[in-house]
């Protein structure tokens, strides 16, 4: 699954930076190795609804700030429902 996950958009690398903090940094913060952070941040693995979370919490964004559907997903779900 490379950085452009056809499934997934991800925005953590650009809010941690602005946040000013370290993958470390925040890697210690969630509780997990800066590997799995490096990962997530990269597109190679999707982070648990538990470390997404405390993701959120650490840079005091939601988690739809960190991780968003694309655009024609989103489009296909509205349209699902309009029917």
């Amino acid at each position: 699954m490379g950085k452009n996950h056809k499934k997934l958009l991800n925005n953590l690398e650009k809010l941690r930076r602005s946040s000013g903090l370290t993958q470390q940094e925040l890697s210690l913060a969630a509780e997990v190795s800066r590997k799995s952070i490096n990962a997530v941040e990269n597109g190679v693995y999707v982070p648990s609804t538990v470390l997404a979370l405390k993701i959120s919490k650490t840079l005091k964004c939601s988690v739809e700030d960190l991780f968003e559907l694309p655009l024609n997903f989103r489009k296909k779900i509205e349209l699902f429902f309009l029917t």
